[in-house]
């Protein structure tokens, strides 16, 4: 048997930098607007539906989400940087997965892997520090086990270390190879520690 291997490519997007268009107005939809609003509070979020369920209008409130009233049309795309088709008619889905294609947007049409260019993982979050988690889109549960491993384990004063050693790392001298050896060496005991 061939081991399998997570090829996907970690980012982090200053979503508040983008357009997002969330296509469906349902239970999906409400997830993903969701984590997209714990994850990053200043996103420009676009969710076009003929009907919205009353946690999404609840959340639209709290955030920069316009509410569009209306069926999926192609027009909704301009403008936009990353599409999420959440709604319950694959077909519909799959026709915003090939007009995002055609036009160069990257797109996910949740719970269909071979229609999506990203994943939405598990994600920790405490202070400075974020983690993303993903398991290639075969198993959300087990991205979600492990976040919540996660957040039992990482300190909650863990944001404390990172203001320190980015403090730290102002005062050393040399040039970037030299200040990465120092902070290297400076944080291994770190390591140390949790494998003990």
């Amino acid at each position: 048997m061939v081991e399998e291997r997570n090829n996907l490519y970690p980012v982090f997007l200053k979503v508040k930098n983008l357009q997002v268009l969330v296509v469906g107005g349902g239970f999906v939809a409400e997830e993903k607007l969701t984590f997209l609003l714990k994850s990053s509070p200043d996103a420009k979020i676009t969710i076009v539906s003929p009907m919205f369920r009353e946690g999404t209008k609840a959340l639209a409130e709290k955030g920069d989400v316009t509410l569009i009233n209306d069926v999926y049309k192609t027009s909704y795309l301009d403008g936009k940087h990353i599409v999420i088709a959440t709604t319950d008619i694959p077909e519909i889905n799959v026709e915003v997965y090939k007009d995002c294609r055609a036009q160069s947007k990257l797109v996910n049409v949740a719970d269909n892997p071979p229609y999506c260019d990203f994943y939405m993982g598990g994600v920790v979050t405490k202070g400075n520090v974020k983690i993303a988690i993903s398991t290639n889109g075969k198993s959300p549960t087990t991205a979600k086990r492990l976040r919540q491993f996660f957040e039992e384990v990482i300190p909650d004063k863990i944001d404390d270390l990172v203001q320190n050693l980015n403090e730290y790392r102002k005062t050393i001298k040399g040039n970037f190879e030299q200040k990465v050896e120092t902070l290297n060496e400076f944080t291994k005991g770190l390591v140390e520690k949790i494998e003990k």
